[in-house]
């Protein structure tokens, strides 16, 4: 169980808990699974660059104005460091994260006029997609595929992007993976192969997180649609 202060709520206390897949201090990245009871957070600077897939439960994210963004379970969405916001939530919520502290920016303070809380849903970013000349972050074995991309959000570093990816199926060579790639699958399928010969299978509704630096290739079968969080730590 995490520890908490009762300063930063404006409810009672909740209990929380989470489970870590992932840590890069150097880079201030961590992946994991984390769970809540209710709660509201007082107002305040967002403590880092975050997306998160909602797997139970549902939340309101604040403004100090008095806007709500709600997300509910099933949904992807991403806050931008620094923003001035207020978590709100009634009821259980458990959700996966990745979340990004870049040094140069912590406790770095955003007025809720910046807009800060992004919420992606497939319709608007489809009218948002455009054709990749590149095929980055993969090198290609056999024939290159018809890539799509639709961003989303880039943070103040430069460093973190966030958007949809569409793909006609392909292969990767055996590599080095150049970012951290956090994502969401939609549509389609995908096989990852370590280099040790450990396999991955992934289908629709399932969330994986691939370390940068990973020697691994990757198969893509039939249209491929994701959701995807990439920081570069270089």
């Amino acid at each position: 169980m995490l520890d908490l202060d009762a300063d930063d709520f404006q409810s009672d206390l909740p209990e929380q808990h989470w489970h870590l897949y992932h840590e890069n201090m150097s880079l201030n990245l961590i992946v994991g699974v984390w769970t809540t009871t209710s709660m509201q957070e007082k107002f305040g600077p967002y403590p880092g660059d975050e997306f998160m897939c909602i797997l139970e439960g549902q939340v309101e994210m604040i403004d100090q104005e008095g806007g709500k963004t709600l997300i509910k379970e099933g949904q992807a969405f991403c806050v931008r460091n620094g923003v001035q916001v207020s978590w709100k939530q009634n009821g259980f919520l458990r959700k996966f994260f990745i979340t990004y502290s870049p040094q140069a920016q912590e406790g770095n303070s955003l007025s809720s006029d910046e807009k800060g809380v992004f919420v992606l849903i497939q319709e608007e970013l489809n009218a948002k997609l455009q054709n990749l000349d590149s095929p980055f972050p993969y090198e290609i074995v056999g024939t290159h595929p018809m890539q799509k991309d639709a961003t989303l959000f880039v943070n103040d570093t430069g460093n973190m992007r966030v958007g949809m990816w569409n793909s006609t199926p392909f292969q990767t060579a055996m590599q080095a993976f150049p970012v951290n790639e956090f994502v969401q699958l939609l549509e389609g399928e995908i096989f990852i192969t370590e280099q040790s010969g450990r396999k991955h299978e992934f289908s629709p509704g399932d969330v994986f997180f691939i370390p940068q630096g990973t020697i691994c290739s990757l198969r893509f079968k039939g249209d491929v649609r994701k959701f995807y969080c990439r920081v570069d730590g270089d």
